[in-house]
């Protein structure tokens, strides 16, 4: 049977992670000639063979790939007349107009270059930066693709021969592994003094000393420098959140093995399998114990060492916390000499590298939720894989909200979400948020043809958009912040069509005006009707509320009927409306209860209040009276429960587990009204208050009982942070208002 020529394409996230030395294995097992080579677009084989065994090889292909691969499709573009080619090659790789390539994450540090790391007689024992094709930096360092070493901060380092050797044999591990080093020719060490005075001797010892004797070491890691410090020395630990200004706000740890992980919290199967996993996130976990210093609810976030260094730093140390180094909600901070220069006054040490970090990247944080993960933030070991979505069409660049801020942007089916950004508050996250979406537009070579933000007249991710819409004559569509939260949960699970969104919050514009955040929507990805609320809590001092928490409290007892005693200021701004905007936020009622219990009074960091609540609820079954009037759960017989069983002595953890008990079962039965009236079946729960597990373990289930079929989020997280995601899917789908950027005015955003 005569020969053919076979160009096959195939297009995923396959560069960087060994995909060119398995097909070389496999052209060779298959007996056929030709080359590979990577381009902007995938890679490109081409084979000369019988057309039958070219077609079974590309067959193939589909299903059979490196574990870090993930093959998008596989296409035979092309066939010609075979010209004799004899063996196999992997060629240069080649650039085009239009680029489609996937980049990989930043992967752990995989079980062979661990060996290697602990091996005495290997030659890479105890380098920090040590990596194969299975592991190590990608994201973090490249800068354009194709990815190759020359497209990476990698570039400043010329392998010496031997390194070489293996990036040129296809037999080895380290075959065109791009970031591949050694001690004698890649990235080293350095340690700097409290002062950022270098000092002679091994960095990785002195580092060591310091964080043993108490002290606190910035140490450069992947995407940015971490802040650690001995985690079981709490006076340690009280200098870091002295010095960073996180007085109450959980820490994360870091810990040596899975052996470790364990004796702080409880660790099951599922939970194993995520903290081993090649992503590394910070896992939220029941903790054992008390460790007050650490956290102040029932999780400790934990993570295992994902680089060489890590492995190292954590070999005499059995946990040390990890937290980003980042002052004043600025970004992580990614340069030695910002760090050295920032954190003057809060570290003793400084345990630098000179491997340029290209993007700042946060570590990821999740629960393990029945098996699986649930994101509180999607970010280290995740970006930039895609999420595929059922739209296709003009690439849309979605730029979220202002909390949490994050972004997606869409080329076909596939949907890009950014990084971990943080809170647009300030000059400089916006700017690290604008670099990082110029970033994603470069290597995925998408210019956006429409541009979304939220309705919000004031938040910087709307005037971004605004500016950029002006600038470019991009149109631009601005989307209803709970709506988009509801859409968020059903792309994340593929729904389509009309169903209910129980949308829980803290704060978010609402149609009328008024801050939203306790909502039941009906509706679908064009459009909903707002189906469902609670009733609306007046917020004394306005944003002043939020942080004082106290004075939510007060209101609800107040409104309630059973204040204790009247607070004659208060009383003057409640009666003429003085800077009292009033919310719908579920978020808001979790504070009230939490003040109202005596758990606190003043929130030192957002969400702490509903944080509280869940760690002090006891196993209790039982639920307080609730009325629902016209669609409206009017929380003040709740309320009024609640202060009676207080004042009887009744344990707050028994109080707090029946409030949030009631909160179940009125989701329940105003989800079965509304479901009965409208003719829906799907339920979808989003917004920040359904990162509260002791909700997520009884919600679904009491839907479920009721024949309703509810969706949580799976692939983006349920705060603001996963919300863009929702604003390109209704932006695709025609919903939305429309401003054209050429005749926007005020910013392109106007209030309803």
């Amino acid at each position: 049977m005569s020969s053919v020529r076979a160009t096959i394409e195939v297009r995923g996230i396959v560069q960087g992670v060994g995909y060119r030395p398995f097909i070389h294995r496999q052209v060779r097992r298959a007996g056929l000639c030709g080359w590979v080579k990577n381009t902007g677009r995938g890679v490109e084989i081409t084979l000369e063979g019988t057309r039958e065994a070219l077609a079974s090889f590309a067959q193939m292909l589909r299903s059979e790939y490196p574990p870090l691969a993930m093959v998008e499709s596989v296409e035979i573009t092309r066939w010609d007349e075979a010209e004799g080619v004899d063996g196999f090659a992997i060629i240069q790789s080649t650039a085009q107009p239009q680029r489609r390539t996937l980049i990989s994450p930043d992967i752990a540090t995989c079980p062979d270059c661990l060996r290697e790391l602990t091996d005495k007689n290997d030659r890479r024992y105890g380098y920090p930066f040590l990596n194969c094709t299975n592991c190590g930096p990608r994201f973090t360092i490249i800068r354009d693709v194709p990815y190759d070493r020359p497209n990476t901060t990698m570039d400043d380092f010329a392998m010496c021969p031997v390194c070489r050797r293996e990036y040129h044999d296809i037999e080895d591990r380290r075959y065109h592994a791009q970031p591949t080093c050694c001690g004698d020719c890649g990235p080293q060490l350095s340690y700097c003094d409290a002062r950022g005075r270098q000092v002679q001797g091994d960095a990785l010892a002195l580092a060591v000393e310091t964080l043993q004797k108490g002290g606190i070491v910035a140490v450069k890691g992947l995407g940015g420098f971490h802040l650690s410090c001995r985690s079981d020395d709490e006076q340690a630990v009280q200098r870091l959140r002295l010095r960073k200004h996180r007085e109450e706000k959980p820490l994360a740890i870091m810990c040596r093995d899975l052996a470790a992980a364990k004796k702080f919290c409880a660790v099951g199967r599922d939970e194993a399998a995520v903290l081993t996993s090649p992503r590394r996130p910070i896992t939220l976990l029941k903790k054992r114990g008390d460790m007050a210093h650490l956290t102040d609810n029932g999780y400790l976030g934990v993570m295992l060492p994902y680089t060489p260094l890590h492995h190292l730093l954590l070999k005499p140390l059995e946990a040390l916390v990890m937290t980003s180094a980042n002052l004043s909600d600025l970004p992580i901070i990614k340069d030695n000499e910002e760090a050295v220069t920032a954190l003057q006054g809060v570290a003793d040490g400084f345990l630098l590298h000179n491997r340029p970090i290209e993007s700042r990247c946060d570590d990821s944080l999740l629960w393990v939720y029945e098996g699986r993960e649930y994101f509180a933030r999607r970010s280290r070991g995740y970006v930039p894989y895609p999420v595929s979505v059922d739209v296709g069409g003009a690439a849309v660049l979605a730029c979220g909200a202002e909390q949490k801020a994050s972004f997606c942007l869409s080329r076909g089916s596939d949907v890009f979400p950014g990084p971990h950004i943080g809170d647009l508050k300030n000059a400089e996250t916006l700017a690290h948020y604008e670099q990082q979406i110029r970033h994603f537009e470069k290597l995925f070579d998408v210019q956006p043809a429409l541009l979304v933000c939220d309705r919000h007249p004031d938040y910087l991710s709307g005037r971004y958009a605004y500016d950029r819409c002006r600038r470019e004559g991009i149109p631009l569509v601005a989307v209803q912040h709970h709506h988009a939260h509801m859409v968020s949960c059903m792309a994340d699970n593929r729904l389509t069509g009309k169903c209910l969104g129980i949308i829980w919050d803290g704060t978010g514009l609402g149609d009328d005006g008024t801050l939203w955040g306790g909502e039941f929507l009906a509706g679908d990805e064009k459009s909903v009707e707002r189906a469902g609320s609670i009733r609306p809590i007046p917020l004394l001092g306005g944003e002043r509320a939020i942080r004082e928490i106290g004075r939510i409290g007060y209101v609800l007892a107040r409104e309630a009927g059973v204040i204790a005693e009247e607070d004659p200021v208060w009383e003057r701004m409640l009666l003429r409306g003085m800077n009292c905007p009033v919310s719908t936020g579920m978020g808001r009622l979790f504070d009230g209860v939490c003040a109202l219990l005596g758990l606190r009074r003043e929130a030192s960091y957002e969400g702490q209040g509903a944080v509280l609540l869940e760690a002090a609820a006891a196993e209790d079954e039982g639920c307080y009276p609730a009325v629902i009037d016209g669609g409206v759960f009017d929380w003040r017989e709740t309320v009024r429960a609640v202060v009676r069983e207080r004042d009887a002595g009744v344990e707050t953890g028994v109080i707090a587990a029946r409030f949030m008990n009631t909160l179940v079962e009125t989701a329940v039965e105003m989800s079965c009204r509304i479901c009965r009236e409208k003719g829906l079946q799907n339920v979808v729960l989003s917004g920040g208050v359904f990162q509260n597990q002791y909700l997520l373990a009884r919600l679904p289930g009491r839907l479920r009982e009721v024949g309703l079929t509810p969706y949580v989020h799976r692939r983006v997280s349920c705060n603001d942070e996963g919300l863009s995601l929702g604003q390109l899917v209704i932006a695709k789908k025609g919903g939305g208002v429309r401003v054209l950027g050429s005749t926007a005015e005020d910013r392109g955003i106007e209030r309803p």
